[in-house]
């Protein structure tokens, strides 16, 4: 296919007409909520969790009812037209075009935008979506508290992230350039990647910052924590330091895209994979498998 084709305001346009207003909110304020996922086999994966995230967004935006009835049928009607089972999918909903001023107006006239992008096959006998194993680095830029931003808002305001990200592009040189941000709390722990979450091995006890480290508890997440405790392995959400991700056995991110991307180094120190990680790996790619092929 010569261009992608996107779902706005319930039509299918091609990917050079899919535009909104400049007065639409999500362009002027970040006033909008939005979702990624994976689509394995043509279908949407942790569906139910995504969308149920995406509500709550905009619940907490105030314009809970801007979220479509027939949102899935949107998103499965963008992978047709674009001939595509195996995709990312990015879903957008705003509080649309209202005048220009900051309060909003209390009635939503929402935008609703489906974006896909090709990827390749998922499950047992798929391949990775990323080249190599991730090079992680610590930065600056610290996680919005949720005291200021609900952590559980996933909104177009990703400024922080951006932040985080730009800090890798001034710290690179020819011989080192960073995949993925290490952002900590405003009180030093470690909380998440720009678009990721943060697991680590230490002495056969898999731990991840807990929630009330201000992260983004992630769908992805979410799945492996539920697949470790479908083995029995011992979990530890909790308060870290950085020093305990570079010191970790192995250590992975997680993501809709990525799945589950190993890390290789910590601030240039070797962590790398490990059984627990090539384990839980094979188990993610067992469930999609069994879910969607």
């Amino acid at each position: 296919m010569s261009e992608y084709q996107y779902h706005v305001d319930g039509s299918l346009v091609p990917a050079a007409d899919a535009t909104v207003s400049v007065r639409d909110r999500g362009f002027m304020y970040g006033d909008a909520a939005f979702e990624t996922l994976r689509a394995y086999g043509g279908t949407p994966f942790e569906w139910s969790a995504h969308a149920e995230r995406l509500r709550q967004t905009c619940e907490l935006l105030g314009f809970a009812d801007a979220v479509p009835d027939d949102l899935r049928e949107r998103v499965e009607e963008t992978l047709a037209a674009n001939d595509l089972t195996e995709a990312y999918v990015r879903l957008s909903v705003t509080r649309g075009v209202q005048p220009g001023k900051l309060t909003p107006d209390p009635d939503a006239d929402p935008t609703v935008v489906v974006l896909v992008n090709e990827l390749p096959r998922g499950g047992v006998d798929g391949t990775t979506p990323w080249d190599d194993h991730a090079t992680v680095q610590t930065v600056k830029t610290r996680r919005v508290p949720d005291d200021a931003v609900p952590a559980n808002a996933k909104t177009h305001n990703y400024l922080n992230g951006v932040r985080a990200r730009l800090e890798l592009r001034r710290a690179a040189t020819e011989e080192y350039r960073a995949d993925e941000s290490l952002l900590r709390t405003v009180d030093g722990h470690v909380a998440e990647g720009a678009t990721s979450n943060v697991f680590f091995v230490d002495s056969g006890i898999l731990k991840t910052p807990s929630e009330d480290c201000d992260i983004l508890p992630g769908v992805t997440r979410d799945v492996v924590l539920d697949l470790a405790r479908e083995e029995e392995f011992p979990v530890e959400p909790g308060q870290y330091s950085v020093g305990d991700v570079r010191g970790a056995d192995e250590a992975f991110l997680t993501n809709s895209t990525w799945e589950i991307r190993p890390v290789d180094t910590v601030d240039g120190i070797d962590v790398g994979t490990g059984p627990m990680t090539k384990l839980l790996t094979r188990l993610f790619d067992q469930r999609v498998e069994a879910r969607h092929y």
